[in-house]
């Protein structure tokens, strides 16, 4: 039997070879982008600042059950590509002339390696790792501890006028993580004035790379596949959540971390409900189901909305319905190009929907049907679901939106949207989601398809049907 000591530098080696190992599994789940992608981001950051900009990842006491899974700060995520809790940034633009600065100018800080926990959760990054600037990116990597005495340091040298952080939105829902680390940078540098990065960090993110729309393609495709075997298989007697599970089990299949957001699966009443997530009502004959469900790859979202006849077959008066936001859709699309706007101004993308929606077709009452579409037309996609950015900044080559106009009439249990992903391109637009049909016909010939192959409960997605497949 070994000593106790030698038990422990048994299970730090196996520890240590499990770090390497885990490393490299987590870069492949996480499909974490190139260091340069990164600092190029970080650079750009730097140029466009007068001051220092602290950057905190999440603690991982954002979200602390034992079932949770972690995912990093998104702007975090955006400047790093570091996916692990409890680090932080510092980046140092160039000093006003006739002032220097000295040392790297781009620091990464990381918690200790605690081997002990990592029994339970696994091997973590640590700030004395071998090769770990290699590993980042980063010009240095240091101890967190580090953190408060380099910015005091810097605060002292009285070089800028002013440090920028994430402050926080009012009010912030949750966990308070911006307020907390506001509050300490408050505590660390007293009499320096604190500024606001977000909005600065929130415009980068709307243009996105050719390596963010590959990931962000990825999970389009992922998404499309999961909604092609919902056409295949929704009907009567089902419940929305059975629609649901499968649609999951084909994004995780296909190498997405989670989904993009609560999947809403609404069926008859449910689907005039906005984010309606309780999924626990059967489909009925005479339902339309509306489904609104993306999967997450690589940490970018997918967005994407069908209604479809619960029968396979849409009525007279859900197919004009249908028709009326497929029409306000194919407008809104046409005029997506640099230049336009989602919202603000009377030829914005919005407005454009509303306007078609407004003046085709109405209620049971002869009244126009503008009231019954009670949202947006659409939204910034990327890192999160409803990405950062000004909603009102004009439209530039390589942002990406959604189109997502709806009808919902609750009194007749109908509700419509449909909603897809575009590129914004230099000479127009591009449509990510243009594989997946939404042409009432073309959905009715799928569905009659499926179900012509489908007997008793439907069977979980084989390994060539699966979206792994294809890609």
């Amino acid at each position: 039997m070994k000593s106790p000591s030698a038990r422990i530098r048994t299970l730090f080696g196996l520890l240590v070879i499990c770090g390497a190992l885990f490393a490299c599994h987590l870069a492949q789940a996480r499909f974490r982008q190139p260091n340069a992608e990164y600092q190029a981001r970080r650079a750009k950051l730097r140029a466009s600042m007068d001051g220092p900009i602290v950057v905190f990842g999440y603690t991982g006491h954002e979200d602390a059950s034992e079932v949770a899974l972690f995912f990093q700060e998104p702007n975090f995520y955006y400047l790093s590509g570091h996916s692990e809790p409890g680090a932080a940034m510092l980046l140092i633009p160039d000093p006003p002339a006739g002032k220097s600065v000295s040392g790297p100018r781009e620091i990464l800080y990381l918690p200790p390696r605690d081997p002990a926990q990592e029994v339970w959760e696994g091997p973590k990054m640590g700030p004395d790792d071998p090769g770990v600037v290699e590993k980042t990116g980063f010009e240095a990597v240091e101890p967190y501890a580090r953190l408060r005495d380099d910015l005091q340091k810097l605060a002292k040298a009285k070089i800028y006028p002013a440090f920028y952080t994430l402050l926080p939105p009012n009010p912030e829902d949750g966990y308070p993580h911006f307020t907390n680390f506001t509050n300490w940078l408050r505590e660390t540098l007293p009499g320096v004035q604190l500024k606001d990065a977000t909005d600065t960090i929130g415009a980068m993110r709307q243009v996105k790379s050719p390596g963010e729309l590959a990931l962000m393609q990825k999970a389009i495709d992922l998404s499309i596949d999961a909604h092609f075997d919902a056409m295949r298989h929704v009907r009567p007697g089902l419940f929305e959540y059975q629609i649901a599970a499968r649609m999951k089990e084909i994004h995780e299949w296909g190498g997405c971390a989670r989904e993009a957001y609560a999947p809403i699966v609404g069926a008859g009443i449910d689907s005039t409900v906005l984010h309606y997530s309780i999924l626990d009502n059967e489909i009925e004959d005479g339902d339309v189901v509306l489904i609104d469900v993306g999967g997450e790859y690589g940490g970018y979202a997918a967005d994407i909305t069908r209604t479809l006849p619960a029968n396979g077959k849409f009525t007279p008066r859900q197919r004009e319905i249908y028709e009326i936001v497929l029409g306000a859709q194919n407008a809104v699309i046409a005029a997506i190009k640099p230049g336009a706007v989602l919202y603000g101004g009377p030829q914005s993308l919005h407005d454009i929907s509303y306007n078609y929606i407004n003046t085709h077709g109405h209620d049971k009452e002869g009244r126009t049907l503008g009231r019954y579409y009670p949202h947006g037309v659409g939204h910034f996609l990327g890192l999160d679901v409803h990405d950062a950015g000004d909603r009102e900044r004009p439209l530039e080559p390589g942002m990406v939106i959604t189109a997502e106009p709806g009808i919902y009439i609750p009194e007749e249990r109908l509700g419509v949207r449909i909603e897809d992903d575009i590129l914004v391109t230099k000479d127009g637009h591009q449509l990510l989601t243009a594989r997946l049909p939404r042409d009432p016909d073309e959905i009715e010939k799928i569905m009659a398809q499926g179900a012509q192959g489908s007997q008793g409960a439907p069977a979980a997605p084989s390994a060539t049907d699966s979206p792994a497949s294809a890609h």
